[in-house]
């Protein structure tokens, strides 16, 4: 499992790998990958809000999506 023991991340970049790499290698999906950070490290989601990059941040609405949290979008067959 990844070291958890000293994770301090310097930009959104890392902090987004990090998250990536958590995800795969519990084989989890991405909000349970940042939740489980989260509990893990006793910080609030909104503390780390400035460290969830644009790709991450797709990640985590298409999951949203799945888990029917969020709306499914609407899609044009053409």
């Amino acid at each position: 499992m990844l070291d958890d023991d000293d994770v301090s991340f310097k930009t959104p970049l890392e902090f987004s790998f990090y998250i990536e790499k958590l995800a795969k290698e519990l084989n989890i999906n991405y909000v349970e990958a940042l939740t489980n950070y989260c509990e893990n490290h006793q910080v609030e989601p909104m503390d780390i809000a400035k460290y969830v990059n644009a790709s991450l941040k797709d990640k985590l609405m298409a999951d949203f999506i799945q888990m029917n949290y969020l709306p499914k979008e609407p899609s044009l067959n053409i």
